[in-house]
């Protein structure tokens, strides 16, 4: 899984909203600058949240963003979902609508594995447990094996 831009971007935004005091305005310069996300994209990203309901916007010299609901009922899943849709395609398609024939067969059963994985670690964490760095057991087991840090890719020379 490649994680975008938007999506880094639009967590790590909605970080500095849920750190932020309750119901307290934060301007969008303020989370450009803390988090150095480019202003104009951040303005779409912004716009894309508030559209789906996870950041309410206030108008006027005293305007900003808020979250429009508590940071734990706000899933990473459900940030990634707004900004760049489902969590796991295939060719564009959901992987339980992938056929394929002969040897390849139960390819099909992998990438709706890979889903389901994904599913357990972003549905399982809020930006509350982001913030708080109170991760779910799961997460912390799987980011505290020393094997997870290791990148694979590219191999190395042989």
């Amino acid at each position: 899984m490649q994680i975008s831009a938007r999506a880094d971007y639009a967590l790590r935004a909605l970080c500095v909203l849920a750190a932020a005091e309750p119901g307290a305005v934060v301007k969008a310069a303020t989370i450009a600058e803390a988090q150095a996300i480019p202003r104009t994209f951040l303005d779409q990203i912004l716009g894309d949240l508030r559209r789906a309901g996870i950041v309410e916007s206030r108008r006027g010299p005293d305007g900003g963003h808020l979250l429009a609901r508590p940071s734990y009922a706000i899933t990473v899943a459900d940030v990634i979902r707004v900004v760049d849709g489902p969590l796991a395609l295939v060719h564009g398609g959901r992987p339980e609508e992938m056929v394929y024939p002969g040897a390849a067969e139960h390819l099909r059963d992998v990438w709706v594995a890979v889903r389901a994985a994904l599913r357990q670690v972003l549905e399982r964490t809020s930006l509350e447990q982001v913030v708080d760095g109170r991760l779910p057991p799961q997460i912390t087991s799987l980011s505290e094996d020393p094997r997870s840090w290791i990148s694979v890719w590219p191999p190395p020379p042989t």
